[in-house]
């Protein structure tokens, strides 16, 4: 447990693994019931710890089944390169609108270390969400908000980025993800043989 302020406490939440069920799982419709089944109080509180977790893990967006909880929620933002730090916690999330244009970026996902993907998406999307007070807020997405948001969206039905890429594409990057890993793990075990 994470202590906030010295009075709050705030369950850690872990990411799971790629191959978790959960994961390839649609998510149900949220209900505030819910919250009460895995000890959270609130919305808030439940997207302040999905927050922290975003940030420990690196993340620009994390939605609730990447942390093992039923929620059809994800929160996303927070980070000083995205208009200077603006977030969004999104419940219930729907895309009403999808532009024909679209734009073909690099993606990275907190279930798939290491793993960038080039995905072709809608540049600008409109979408409907409630906000951690229950509140529906109708609004339009583009750039890089509405990359992480369909990406995000695309988690709580069930959908990976890599379904997104054809089989070659894909083993293409593993690859090369395995080899940063490997890269990364020299890197950590010469840093330590350093400490010792």
């Amino acid at each position: 447990t994470i202590r906030h302020n010295m009075t709050d406490k705030i369950q850690e939440l872990k990411l799971i693994p790629s191959n978790d069920p959960r994961i390839l799982s649609t998510i149900a419709p949220f209900n505030d019931d819910m919250l009460k089944e895995f000890n959270f109080k609130s919305r808030a509180e439940f997207s302040k710890a999905m927050f922290m977790a975003m940030k420990k893990y690196g993340g620009i967006g994390l939605t609730g089944n990447q942390v093992g909880m039923p929620f059809r929620m994800f929160v996303m933002g927070n980070h000083l390169s995205l208009n200077n730090g603006e977030k969004h916690s999104c419940w219930n999330p729907k895309i009403s609108f999808k532009s024909d244009d679209e734009v073909m970026m690099s993606e990275g996902c907190l279930t798939f270390p290491y793993l960038f993907l080039n995905i072709k998406r809608p540049r600008k999307i409109q979408v409907q969400y409630e906000d951690d007070d229950g509140k529906e807020i109708v609004r339009d997405f583009e750039g890089m908000f509405s990359r992480i948001y369909q990406h995000e969206y695309d988690h709580t039905l069930g959908i990976t980025f890599i379904e997104k890429v054809s089989k070659l594409k894909f083993d293409m990057a593993k690859k090369k993800a395995e080899k940063m890993y490997k890269r990364e793990l020299k890197r950590a075990e010469l840093v330590k043989s350093r400490q010792t």
